[in-house]
């Protein structure tokens, strides 16, 4: 590309910018930039979203520079208006999102949906520990609820259940093997 002509106008910028010319686009970001931000503002009322939508707004000039057609307007009206319609866009996005938090909390006003999810899944897990358990012999399960649900130590599980401490030790470890493979399985 030719170097640019200091006097160049946006819509000389943007036809350099439509064929690809980085310098040209560098030029009509200065010159656009403050406009777009300041309609964004206007709009948003916030400045971290304003200065999020107006990034958006340059990104899709850059894009659709070869879709300007002077003939509708110049570069900087096109520019504000796909400025604000960006804006519109994410109020339209943020309204949506709110009410639609607004309609599940009317839905029952007294359920936190985080605590729901976090119930659900703990429920999932006690289900797939039971199933898991399941699969065990008897000595092994037993032993390990002993253990691991009644608070016992070896020699009181082997004590309650009238075998060697030894046995007990080997009963869970082999029961815990077996519980590792079947839940890791499910994950």
């Amino acid at each position: 590309m030719s170097t640019l002509d200091e006097t160049a106008t946006p819509e000389e910028l943007l036809a350099r910018v439509a064929l690809g010319d980085e310098a040209a686009f560098a030029r009509l970001y200065d010159e656009l930039a403050g406009p777009v931000l300041g309609m964004v503002v206007r709009v948003l009322r916030d400045r971290a979203q304003s200065e999020e939508v107006a990034q958006e707004t340059m990104l899709e000039i850059w894009r659709k520079a070869a879709t300007f057609t002077p003939e509708r307007g110049n570069v900087r009206s096109w520019a504000l208006t796909i400025a604000h319609r960006r804006a519109i866009d994410r109020v339209r996005s943020e309204q949506s999102g709110s009410d639609r938090e607004t309609r599940a909390g009317r839905l029952d006003p007294h359920r936190d949906f985080d605590e729901v999810a976090e119930q659900t899944m703990l429920r999932l897990e006690r289900d797939d520990v039971r199933a898991a358990l399941a699969s065990l012999t008897d000595l092994q399960r037993r032993s390990i609820e002993l253990a691991y649900y009644d608070g016992y130590t070896y020699r009181e599980v082997g004590a309650l259940l009238d075998i060697p401490v030894s046995t007990v030790k080997s009963r869970m470890r082999d029961g815990l093997i077996r519980l590792r493979h079947v839940l890791g399985a499910r994950a």
